[in-house]
């Protein structure tokens, strides 16, 4: 109960950073059939995901019927981020989960070591894991045991406007691409002819964002140079978050601020209204495009890769499922997220809400039936997808995070980049071991 308990502590502090939704709540009642499984959702059933999710439940209810069956609580996450997790935190206090929830990705090795949600390795042997992007295992995976299985991915890129380009005299042929990405150098090269060319920043990288998105964004840097925000166990920040090679992609965006390639204090939508030839987002960036701003023609562009190890790496990380340890229905647990993330599922999911899909066969199945950028997207998480860190105290070392990549964005006040590093891997260091003890 102390795990559990303090457990409840950590998610309540990273609801206030991690991004979120909102709708209204529907409740369904399970009966009281040996076969039937209560499962709890993040999201309103009046939305695409709910219409997706629900035509998946539908299937699975179908082919299993007089076996087993899926019953869905729709709890939407207020705008807060709360809502859902209250629930959840409250039923844990109580002993009252349901058999099967969701939980964000990054909040794994929490319910993990809290004895929350339990290991499915043993269910897994079917369910063609060769076949699931090596991102999602890596973000479900704890202490060598998979805890949780995503049902929809995310990803991460440069979406720049064709037309700024062409303006500025940078042809399609400059352009980086999967099989050969910009470096740091390129890119920032790029920037200084744009940043020339409109007397204003090239990107808004989302500095501003002073959330999980700085998290969710930035890592992708570190890890392309080698660098790390903990060690590989999620027990030290401590000569990694503030190793030399951290610390030079660091530099990398210290950089970027103090040559004006981008700012702290962007124009809102600067880059949809043209004010800004590039934005760091994620594919939900794509349906605000489309439907709202369609005079701007744009692309996606890969990452940025280390000079020194030209290691392309992108962002990954989504919801997820997972079998709590309350419920005395495993196999019906077991076999809905094994349906919910099939390939087939993970079409519906991908189609229906406009996210990535988590398997390579699903990929291959939908990559004729999204558009251009969705598919630049798709295929960098295939080559390139890294989840966050799984360590226990998440909120935290995210929050310390946040706070480095803030503070030598203010380089004035934060000229000496090693030192931002060793402050924050400090923080994060005493939140990891009291989270441990």
């Amino acid at each position: 109960m102390k795990k559990r308990m303090r457990f409840v502590a950590l998610v309540t502090a990273v609801l206030m950073g991690m991004m979120t939704g909102c709708g209204g709540e529907k409740k369904e009642e399970a009966s009281k059939d040996p076969g039937e499984i209560k499962v709890w959702v993040q999201f309103s059933d009046e939305t695409p995901e709910g219409k997706a999710w629900q035509e998946v439940v539908d299937n699975f209810n179908k082919e299993n019927e007089g076996t087993y069956k899926a019953v869905t609580e729709y709890i939407p996450r207020s705008g807060s981020g709360g809502g859902y997790e209250d629930k959840v935190n409250a039923a844990i206090t109580t002993n009252s989960l349901p058999d099967v929830i969701t939980l964000d990705g990054p909040n794994t090795a929490a319910y993990a070591n809290s004895g929350v949600i339990a290991p499915l390795d043993e269910y897994l042997d079917d369910a063609d894991m060769d076949d699931v992007l090596d991102s999602i295992i890596q973000q479900g995976t704890y202490d060598g045991k998979m805890y949780a299985f995503g049902f929809s991915e995310s990803n991460v890129g440069v979406y720049y406007n064709k037309t700024m380009f062409a303006e500025a005299g940078i042809t399609e042929e400059q352009l980086p691409t999967l099989e050969n990405p910009w470096t740091w150098s390129e890119f920032q090269a790029i920037c200084k002819k744009i940043t020339t060319k409109y007397e204003t920043p090239a990107i808004d990288m989302q500095l501003a964002s002073g959330d999980e998105m700085l998290t969710y964004g930035y890592t992708p840097f570190v890890w392309s140079n080698g660098g790390d925000v903990v060690n590989a166990e999620g027990t030290e920040a401590k000569g990694y978050f503030n190793d030399k090679k951290t610390v030079e992609a660091l530099q990398f965006i210290q950089d970027l601020v103090k040559n004006g390639y981008t700012t702290i204090s962007p124009i809102e939508k600067g880059f949809e209204t043209g004010k800004y030839a590039m934005l760091l987002s994620g594919s939900w960036a794509m349906a605000d495009l489309e439907e709202n701003y369609q005079d701007i023609a744009y692309g996606i562009l890969p990452y940025p890769v280390s000079d020194t190890t030209k290691e392309l790496v992108s962002p990954t990380g989504s919801w997820q499922l997972a079998m709590t340890t309350k419920t005395e229905k495993t196999d019906a647990s077991a076999a809905f997220i094994k349906h919910a993330t099939n390939t087939e599922s993970s079409k519906i999911i991908s189609l229906g809400n406009s996210v990535l899909p988590i398997r390579n066969s699903t990929i291959e199945l939908i990559k004729d039936e999204v558009s251009d950028g969705m598919r630049v997207l798709m295929e960098q998480n295939q080559i390139s997808g890294h989840a966050r860190p799984v360590v226990v105290a998440y909120p935290q070392v995210s929050r310390a995070f946040q706070q480095a990549v803030q503070d030598v964005s203010y380089y004035e006040e934060n000229p000496d980049v090693q030192k931002v590093a060793d402050t924050r891997a400090t923080e994060m260091q005493q939140a990891i071991d009291n989270s441990l003890k």
